[in-house]
């Protein structure tokens, strides 16, 4: 998405931590070790090795955290990293951006400790981040009249209620835990739809271009106005009602349009390039996900659409935009190594295993650890090759 065409401004002289010069550096950083810490404590925690004293079930805390802790944490970087050359105003750095990242890692640490600091602590603490994040991104929206752009504090707005909704539920106020939770996945979904319709379709055309392919990627249009509001009214009902027979044709019918609008994106030219083909393999979980909730049943839970959308679509998402970002913004060429697709194929393998789970129950048990293996792998990798990156200044070799 783009709203202006001033471009990125120059940043201000910055001679602290470099991690600190740009927004994606401590927000992927920190996504990446989240995804990889929270993950091996809920595989602990499921076999029995530890106990996690949150205030939060281990399943719900689960849930939030990979909503509201890894997600939010991959938004905020691609947003403070965005809006910049949205709105041509001056980028969050130095001490402004350390202290939005600290309240994103207390937020992570109260909800995982909430039982013993209380709930309610837990909830303030953690309410915190997206609620500064909402006002750091509207203020730079307005100030820069980029009204195009608005959809973001929107959905930010929405994440910072579907996370209220969860503590109101912990807090023993009302039972809205599961309807916060298919809130926040709902809103994170629209915006795969959103950005993933506007990056990948231009990503893709420049590399078929600069290959010297004259067919290119379906231009953003009509077609994706309509399959957008479509995937709207989808989760819309949904959320509100995910065992009606409205959700449920819904979701199918947003499922198959958005099948329909990735074959348009030409991602099979893409072969040889993975940190091109990643992104379409990302977006490809989206209609997994929407067409299998869909026909979600006694016989089909619906745990096998919940994580295509979570472990496929909002993990292999984030993995090609934070990766493709990382090296673009630091300098470094735009082509992927062994590593960065070893990165894309694990997390494709970890939703690929996590999906199939409920279809063969006499593997369950062994699915659920491949999973949570080559998840552990994926964001293991990323970290060993990209954390050192995003810790040197642009000038450093990689």
């Amino acid at each position: 998405m783009s709203g202006s065409t001033t471009g990125i401004p120059r940043y201000r002289r910055f001679d602290g931590l470099a991690l600190l010069h740009q927004g994606f550096r401590p927000f992927f950083l920190g996504a990446g070790l989240w995804a990889l810490i929270a993950m091996v404590i809920w595989i602990a925690a499921i076999q029995g090795h530890v106990g996690i004293p949150s205030a939060f079930d281990p399943v719900s805390w689960h849930a939030h955290e990979m909503i509201f802790g890894f997600v939010t944490a991959v938004i905020a970087g691609f947003l403070l990293t965005a809006i910049p050359n949205w709105t041509g105003r001056m980028p969050l750095q130095g001490r402004p951006l350390a202290g939005l990242a600290a309240v994103w890692l207390v937020g992570r640490f109260s909800v995982l400790v909430s039982g013993w600091i209380g709930a309610g602590t837990a909830a303030l603490l953690d309410l915190s981040f997206l609620a500064l994040l909402l006002v750091v991104v509207l203020r730079e929206i307005l100030a820069g009249r980029n009204w195009r752009n608005l959809p973001m504090p929107i959905a930010l707005g929405g994440l910072l209620a579907a996370d209220a909704l969860t503590h109101v539920d912990v807090l023993g106020i009302a039972a809205t835990g599961a309807l916060g939770q298919r809130l926040g996945l709902g809103i994170v979904v629209l915006l795969i739809g959103l950005v993933g319709g506007r990056i990948i379709p231009s990503f893709t055309r420049n590399w078929l271009k600069k290959r010297g392919e004259w067919k290119f990627p379906a231009s953003f249009g009509l077609f994706d106005r309509l399959s957008l509001i479509l995937l709207a009214a989808a989760m819309t009902a949904w959320i509100v009602a995910p065992e009606s027979r409205l959700a449920g044709g819904l979701l199918i019918a947003a499922g198959l349009v958005t099948l329909l609008r990735l074959t348009r994106w030409r991602g099979h030219r893409t072969v040889a390039e993975p940190l091109v083909w990643s992104l379409h393999l990302g977006f490809a979980w989206l209609p997994v996900g929407l067409l299998l909730l869909g026909i979600a049943s006694p016989d089909l839970p619906a745990a096998a659409g919940l994580h295509a959308l979570g472990a496929g679509a909002m993990a292999g998402m984030p993995l090609a935009v934070m990766t493709r970002a990382t090296l673009g913004h630091t300098g470094r060429p735009l082509s992927s190594d062994f590593w960065t697709t070893a990165i894309y194929l694990m997390a494709a393998l970890a939703a690929a295993f996590r999906v199939a789970a409920p279809f063969l129950p006499e593997a369950h048990s062994l699915l659920l650890a491949l999973a949570g293996s080559a998840w552990v792998l994926a964001f293991g990798l990323f970290l060993l090759r990209y954390a050192s990156i995003l810790l040197r200044p642009r000038d450093a070799s990689p």
